[in-house]
């Protein structure tokens, strides 16, 4: 697996505007959907707000590719589930990026933490 670089990853960090594209059954990304992100450990995470069932998280698992458009920059990535043992990290890092927020509560409920997703960048030369 891939990782991104400091400054790329910073850069991600930073942002709150996130948007997914996995690709389709042809081969093209699909349309891009906001999504909250977070960083644990220097690694980028996601989550569907609709747990397993959403549309872009059954594409990212099915396809395991497409890109993302963050901080103004649009990468080719991966997607993987995101390993369990991480969740109570991924929950604290949605708790403390998205505190204000009263869309909070149900991102770190069993539905969305059911579908979280590491995102690691993807070279075009690749798969």
């Amino acid at each position: 697996m891939s990782s991104w670089s400091a400054e790329d990853i910073e850069r991600i960090a930073a942002s709150d505007d996130l948007h997914i594209a996995p690709f389709r059954p042809d081969g093209t990304t699909g349309t891009p959907t906001w999504i909250w992100s977070v960083v644990v450990n220097g690694r980028l995470f996601v989550r569907a707000w609709n747990g397993t069932r959403s549309r872009w998280y059954q594409a990212a698992m099915t396809h395991r590719g497409g890109q993302i458009t963050v901080a103004g920059t649009t990468y080719n990535a991966r997607f993987h589930p995101a390993d369990p043992a991480l969740a109570e990290l991924i929950d604290a890092a949605y708790r403390a990026k998205y505190a204000a927020s009263s869309y909070l509560p149900p991102m770190v409920s069993p539905g969305p933490q059911a579908a979280t997703v590491e995102i690691t960048p993807r070279s075009t030369d690749q798969d």
